[in-house]
């Protein structure tokens, strides 16, 4: 049978279909069609400040989410989430790019018209090269088919992709008598059973064997398959820091965060020290690696991730990486006790003996780590923001995010909207510097218009401190800000100034209780004041 539906219902319809409640963007005349038929659907469109803002909050909701959605204008809409489209890419975050472009007639009336740069084409030449797929749906003939091929990318490689609608695209009328069927991808069964044979035969004789789980295993929902693993074998695991929370860290065989030299010592020494090293979804990013200090021999390495299988020296093709990990899940891995290496989870122990103390970076995430709930999604921005709260204790899965590879300053404040759209039963704590608060900071004022209540902390040291670290100089401070008084300028929220040890205890506790909208609390540091970690990252990096 042949039915019909317009161009824009068909691309909300795929849209809920794939379970997307949420699009974030911000108005422009291109796009204003599409934005009333989403006012209109079941879809809720959240508008932000700023495009990048969407951007992100886009992102942080597909990583919850399994796809987000960021809906914005043509040229200046489209290159301004330029950026965070990039971080989708280099982090593997399905994000969705919808821009609205102008009509087909009007290109030929108009050759000139607003927000062109080059030529028409110009913008999705930029988003092919940030995106696995992309289409502009200026033919009613081909439209339907072209958005389920584009959103079917998306879902089977976990990247963004790139959908442009010219505005008098959006309520024509298409035909398609037929539905297409994008099968996924299968193994080659022959090549898996070999494949996992050699790897279980490595894990069941292994004196050590560790697992060192990374952040693809968020990212294709494979968390409960790796849980079954660990359940099943007692083998004792560690987590990247971009995988960070891929499940409960209260999990008894969660080592830690493994960081190569940059990280906990302890956690280092056992994962090295292992004889059979299963790494399971790792990109092996410089941050992930420690600044490349990580010793991960490949003799004595399982690595599996999305783009390939190797098993010390012999690589494996045509195996999904899904599939391996389910072969795992149903074997027999071998019967173990169950050995964590009693130093190498830190304990949650923090008591203020000094009320008037200054508060120090280390007192600080000591004192969230003792603060944080089930009920708590970290959202971390880079910079210490990061590497002080690589040791925090998460207790749920994927309750940890952040751009701990591509490093975009400026994701955590936006990415709570996302992140609370996508799971409005957690809290997010945001932990953000003052450098990069002060480039996207003001999303807290969609956050309080649509009713979210984040709790974000300030690290104010007056600037970039990690630069500071590598190249001290005037190019590292910023202007102060009052950040405890930014709820004045919103209408809603509440400030806490913290300088002490006794302020940061009562801000804490107040703003657990306040959960009719944000808090922020400007937590006074000193400016050389840092974490460990990133003392010895920052070694690293000169």
């Amino acid at each position: 049978m042949t039915t019909k539906i317009t161009i824009g219902e068909y691309l909300l319809q795929r849209l809920s279909h794939h379970g997307v409640e949420h699009i974030f963007g911000v108005p422009g005349d291109y796009v204003l069609k599409f934005m009333t038929l989403i006012e209109n659907s079941d879809i809720q469109l959240i508008n932000t400040c700023d495009e990048q803002g969407a951007g992100f909050a886009a992102d942080a909701y597909a990583r919850l989410r399994g796809l987000g959605v960021v809906c914005i204008t043509y040229g200046v809409g489209g290159l301004k989430v330029a950026n965070t489209t990039a971080q989708g890419f280099a982090e593997l975050s399905p994000v969705v790019i919808i821009s609205g472009a102008p009509g087909i007639e009007e290109r030929i009336r108009h050759p000139l018209i607003h927000h062109k740069v080059r030529d028409f084409d110009t913008q999705k030449k930029v988003f092919e090269q940030l995106t696995v797929a992309s289409t502009v749906l200026d033919n009613p003939e081909t439209a339907l088919e072209e958005i389920d091929r584009v959103l079917a990318a998306a879902l089977r490689f976990k990247r963004p992709v790139y959908i442009e609608i010219p505005r008098d695209m959006v309520m024509v009328t298409a035909k398609r008598s037929h539905h297409q069927i994008i099968s996924k991808p299968k193994s080659d069964s022959e090549t898996l059973k070999v494949a996992l044979s050699e790897a279980i035969n490595l894990i069941k004789n292994a004196r050590q064997p560790v697992i060192l789980a990374g952040e693809e295993l968020h990212r294709f929902r494979l968390q409960n398959v790796l849980l079954d693993i660990i359940r099943k074998s007692n083998i004792p695991f560690a987590a990247t820091i971009l995988g960070k929370s891929v499940i409960d860290e209260d999990e008894p065989a969660y080592l830690g965060i493994y960081q190569g030299g940059i990280g906990q010592q302890e956690v280092r020494q056992y994962v090295e020290s292992s004889d059979c090293i299963i790494m399971l979804g790792v990109m092996m990013t410089d941050i992930n690696l420690g600044i490349y200090t990580a010793r991960l021999e490949r003799d004595r390495c399982i690595h599996a991730f999305s783009e390939k299988l190797s098993i010390g020296y012999h690589v494996y093709e045509d195996v999904q990486f899904a599939d391996f990990m389910d072969g795992l899940a149903a074997a027999d891995l071998g019967n173990r006790e169950l050995h964590c290496h009693p130093n190498c989870k830190p304990i949650p122990d923090y008591k203020v003996e000094e009320p008037n103390k200054p508060i120090s970076v280390e007192r600080l995430f000591a004192s969230l780590n003792a603060f944080l709930s089930e009920n708590t999604i970290v959202i971390s921005d880079v910079g210490d923001a990061l590497f002080g709260a690589a040791d925090l204790t998460v207790h749920q899965n994927t309750a940890f995010i952040s751009p701990a590879y591509y490093a975009s300053l400026g994701f955590a404040v936006p990415a709570a909207i996302g992140a609370q759209m996508a799971k409005p039963e957690l809290r997010p704590l945001v932990l953000v510097g003052d450098g990069a608060f002060q480039m996207t900071g003001m999303e807290l004022s969609a956050a309080a218009r649509f009713g979210c209540n984040p709790i974000v902390i300030v690290l104010n040291n007056g600037g970039y401190v990690t630069e500071r670290y590598i190249i001290d100089g005037g190019f590292n401070d910023i202007l102060p800000w009052d950040y405890s008084r930014l709820p004045e300028v919103f209408g809603k929220g509440r400030g806490f100034l913290v300088k002490t040890e006794g302020e940061l205890e009562v801000a804490l506790q107040e703003a657990a209780l306040h959960t009719e909208s944000f808090c922020i609390l400007d937590v006074r540091l000193d400016k050389m004041d840092a974490s460990s970690t990133l003392k010895r990252l920052a070694k690293g990096l000169i």
